[in-house]
């Protein structure tokens, strides 16, 4: 039988209801950078279909508004973004969801091989995990592998690979907690096993092979998650 080795943490919509806060920060940055485009809820999460923000927003232009943009201007905007989030996070905007903290602090005290595998940029996640947790828990995880660590984001499982490779384990020896379509693919991509918290942003997405479907991890302990794994199989 397989032994459960690490357990892999999605970042936005599964450590934090994050993407409300990114979606405001790209309309903050639309306008800043003079342009007239209202990313409003209905269409943002159509656009989350897409992984990445420089990618969004390529997508953006490509199919909505039938026009194109050099990547460097795509680049310099998605980092101003990316500055107005950053402020938003350390200004305590963004918690984490029910039953994160609990689990992460579980692992840390318990020894058990923890990860992040995220879209997102590096600068992102640190600054959730610090507001959060504080400045030394960057150190409680054995892997942080983001949007810069591969060349295609979920569902392309690039990202997952990276981190089975510097964990040096299988697929099958991890559990993925991710909550959209895209991250389950990426993670069963590589053999990983994955369960789903659900959020109003990926509502209506196909969740065909996960492991388990939860609103939230209220509650649930690495025991808990440890049986699912044993169950499984």
């Amino acid at each position: 039988m397989t032994e459960f080795s690490a357990l892999l943490f999605d970042v936005d919509g599964t450590l934090a209801e994050s993407e409300e806060l990114h979606r405001i920060a790209f309309n903050e940055t639309f306008a800043t950078f003079g342009l007239d485009w209202d990313w409003d809820p209905t269409l943002y999460k159509k656009l989350l279909k897409v992984g990445g923000g420089k990618e969004r927003i390529q997508h953006y232009l490509q199919d909505y508004l039938n026009e194109t943009m050099e990547w460097e201007k795509i680049n310099e905007m998605h980092e101003a973004k990316t500055v107005v989030y950053q402020n938003g996070v350390k200004e305590g905007r963004l918690v984490f969801r029910p039953g994160i903290e609990a689990l992460i602090r579980s692992c840390h005290e318990r020894g058990q091989k923890q990860g992040i595998v995220t879209t997102t940029s590096r600068g992102n996640v640190h600054s959730l995990i610090e507001a959060n947790l504080g400045p030394d828990a960057h150190g409680w995880f054995d892997v942080i592998v983001t949007g810069e660590d591969a060349p295609l984001k979920k569902p392309d499982p690039g990202l997952y690979l990276v981190a089975l490779e510097r964990l040096g384990m299988q697929g099958g020896a991890c559990l993925a907690v991710e909550d959209s379509a895209n991250g389950l693919q990426s993670a069963l991509a590589c053999g990983i096993p994955t369960i789903i918290t659900r959020t109003p942003w990926t509502e209506g997405d196909s969740y065909d092979g996960a492991l388990k479907i939860f609103d939230n991890l209220e509650g649930v302990t690495l025991d808990d998650l440890r049986g699912l794994f044993k169950d499984a199989a």
